[in-house]
This record gives structure tokens, sequence and C-alpha cells, in this order.
């Protein structure tokens, strides 16, 4: 999402960046700049007009850290305010002492709401949590379908109820949570396509008779500025603890991102990284600072990185690389982790330097096509020649690519760069690098 803001303050900042001397007219220069930069990513305008207020004052006249240039000092005070605009401190959801949890999702309708809370039912019960989805949206006969629906790929209870009154219905849930001893109960409510005053209604009256420990907005990043005008009419007609902000990994400028805290005073809790049910993840205003401003987000690359790879498989991996015994299956299991993760393009997002812009000239979904195939090649050989490639003749070459839908060419290719990869591997382990330049120079499948 935040790409084209990335690039552009990139671009800013390089300016300043090596210089010995940084003068007063430098620093407003560069500011004025970022403000027009923050303006066109829709942030609002008199959210852009207190921050960049903020980075002038701490920038003009401050002595300059001896560690840093001047124009990293900047960069420093741009990156600190941003994550204060941002709200400062990942925000968690409120957990009530004495279950069940009730977390009320409130916004408008097709701001993702329904699967939202399928999502956030799925983390809670990857918590070890009881969760019950309550279906609070009576006009629109397909959300209640559809909840049901996700409970079930989610392996959690969903609320059936024969009343048609939605305060009766979270009223009945809370009650039915009780008896049962459910954890968590989330409430999906009913939305409009615009705010009108029978949705606020109905809301603070579900509000007021379940009493919710958590209430969170759901709004769509995607639409802009107009996400925070909603968020604010939101907040003041019914209240919310929090925001969880979907399609983040869409192509929208952000400023939804940047301007919901400093407009509402709610923090955002949650972001929606993506369709799946996985995509889900906590809000951390310091890290997304880093992001956009290309210093990359290694902690949460760190994380899934973990989520995917357990501890005893990371030792297994490492013991076959000492005793030079990295076969094809371990190469398709290392592809299929890295899958795990993301997409390419989430993963590159992560890694400090690089961004969408940096990386134009890299056809992203060509990779990932290139990762399915090398897959389909080796999930075609048998467990034999994926343990010892030195078997793979001709006759087999052209019988692995027919059953993998390649071509031979397809498959000599993969063989070769294994073999140049295992030979790298070996120079690493002997700690005999010098061809390792031209041996690195060979294109890679991924």
């Amino acid at each position: 999402m935040f790409d084209a803001l990335t690039g552009k303050l990139e671009t800013v900042f390089k300016k300043l960046r090596g210089r010995g001397v940084l003068k007063e007219e430098d620093v407003k220069e560069a500011l004025r700049e970022v403000r027009l930069v923050l303006l066109e990513a829709d942030v609002n305008f008199k959210v852009v007009k207190e921050f960049i207020a903020k980075v002038q004052e701490r920038s003009v006249g401050k002595e300059i850290l001896t560690s840093l240039t001047p124009g990293q000092q900047v960069i420093k005070i741009v990156h600190e305010e941003l994550m204060s605009l941002l709200g400062g401190t990942q925000s968690k959801l409120h957990l009530s002492p004495n279950p069940p949890t009730i977390i009320m999702m409130v916004g408008l309708q097709g701001s993702g709401k329904t699967t939202t809370s399928g999502k956030l039912a799925r983390n809670f019960k990857k918590d070890g949590r009881k969760v019950l989805l309550v279906p609070a949206d009576t006009r629109r006969p397909a959300a209640i379908e559809q909840l049901k629906t996700l409970a079930k790929q989610v392996g959690v209870d969903a609320f059936v109820s024969e009343s048609s009154d939605p305060v009766a219905i979270c009223r009945d849930a809370k009650a039915h949570a009780e008896r049962s001893l459910f954890d968590v109960v989330i409430l999906d409510t009913a939305g409009r396509l615009q705010i009108d005053e029978p949705l606020m209604d109905e809301l603070r009256q579900i509000k007021a008779s379940v009493k919710p420990s958590e209430v969170l907005f759901v709004a769509d990043a995607m639409t802009g500025q107009e996400a925070v005008n909603i968020a604010e009419k939101f907040n003041a007609d019914i209240g919310f603890d929090g925001v969880v902000l979907t399609k983040m990994d869409g192509d929208a400028r952000g400023g939804a991102a940047l301007s919901v805290k400093a407009v509402t005073g709610k923090p955002v809790k949650l972001v929606g990284m993506g369709e799946k049910l996985d995509a889900l993840e906590p809000f951390f205003p310091d890290r997304m600072a880093s992001r956009i401003l290309g210093m990359g987000d290694v902690l949460t690359l760190i994380e899934k990185a973990q989520e995917t790879v357990s501890r005893e498989e990371a030792e297994k991996l490492a013991k076959k690389l000492r005793k030079n015994d990295f076969n094809l299956e371990d190469f398709r299991d290392q592809l299929r982790q890295v899958k795990k993760m993301g997409s390419l393009e989430s993963i590159i997002g992560m890694i400090p330097g690089l961004n969408k812009q940096k990386m134009a000239d890299v056809d992203m979904q060509q990779g990932e096509k290139e990762l399915k195939r090398v897959e389909a090649i080796i999930n075609s050989m048998t467990a034999r020649e994926r343990a010892n490639h030195t078997l793979i003749n001709g006759s087999r070459r052209a019988r692995i690519a027919r059953g993998s839908g390649t071509q031979v060419q397809d498959v000599n290719r993969l063989l070769k760069q294994f073999v140049e990869m295992q030979k790298m591997m070996k120079m690493m382990k002997g700690g005999k690098m010098k061809n390792l330049g031209r041996m690195m120079g060979g294109r890679m499948p991924f």
C-alpha cells in the first residue's frame, strides 16, 4: 500500500543524506516536499500540517548527534514523528478478566466486517480460546450464511437464533456464551452502504445491552480519506475502542492508516493483509513507520519465518547442510515454507532497502509462477530421484517434464541450478568464497 509514498519520501531524503552541514532552508525545503507527498497520499490536511510543524520544530536548531549526519538526524525525527502519528506503540485487544470477552464489530457494508470476524476468530482459536461467532446482521441473509461458513472453516461455533431482532440475538448469544463457558464472543453487526440513524440506533442498543469489552470499527483502507470521515462519525455516534483496516495489501495511497489515529484519537489495532483467513495481523506503528521510510520490517519477517518453520525443522535443516546432505526434497520443503510466509511482494516489502518501486523491473507474478513450476517439477520426481538427483537421466527428465506440464529444458535448468547451489553451500561451509560471485551470476528460479 505504501510503496508510492515510500519511493517519494526516499527521493526527498536522498537530497539530505551525506551533507556535512544542514541549513534551516534545507530542512524547510525538504519538509515542503514531504508535505506534498503526504497530501498526495490522501493524508488529512490538518494531520499533515501538525506533523510538518512538529518535525520542523525538532529539526531546526536541534543539536545534531555526533554519531549521525545531519540528514540522518532529520530522517530519524521524521521516523519518530511518523511512528507517533500512527499510534506510538502497539495497542492490543482488551480481554476481559471475567470471560467471555465480547468484541463488537461495526462499520459500513462492504468494509469487510464479516470476513474480519472470521479471521479474528481464527486468531483466538489458534491461541487456544473457545470462540463463538454471532451473526447479527439480519437485514442481509447472505451475511448470516457467510459467517456460518467462516465459523466452520476456522473450527469455531456459530450462534443460531430464531429471532430477527439483532439486539435480542446479541443478548441471547451473551447468555449462551456465559452458560457454555466461551472465552470470546464476536458480534458481526449490520452495516449500510452509508451512515443512517436507524443503523446507529441499532448499534447503540446492542452496545448498551451486551456491554462489549471491545468495539472495533472496521474500515476499508482502499477508500482512503473517506474511511477516516466515516470513522469519525461512528466514533461520535457509537464510540469505539480501536480500528481494523482491511485491504492493506491493496494499491491505495495509505492516507487512512496515517490519518485515523490523529483524527479519531483511537488506535489502529489490526490490519487485514489479504483475503485468506490467516491474513489478519497486529498493527505495529514502529514497524509500519520503518516500512514507509524504506527501512523494511525485519521483526515481522522473522516472526513470519518462526510461524512457518519450527525450531526442530530448522535444526534438522542445519544438520543436513553441515553434512552436505541437502537434496531436492529439502529444497521443495523450503520453497513451501517461503510460500507460507506470504507473497514474494509482501516478503520483499519487509526487507530493508527494497520496495515495489525499486523492484519495478522484477516481474513478481512471474516469480510466483516460477516457484509453482519448480515445485511441480520436483513433485513429478520419485522419492529416490528427489533424494539423489544424479539418477535423473534423459528418459527420466522427459517423464518428469510430462508429469509437471513443463519442458525438458525447464527440468534441465532446475537441476543445473540445484547443482550450483549445492556447490555454493559446500564452498561456504569450507570458507572458499572466491568463486561465489561467479556462481551467484546464474539466474535462480526465485
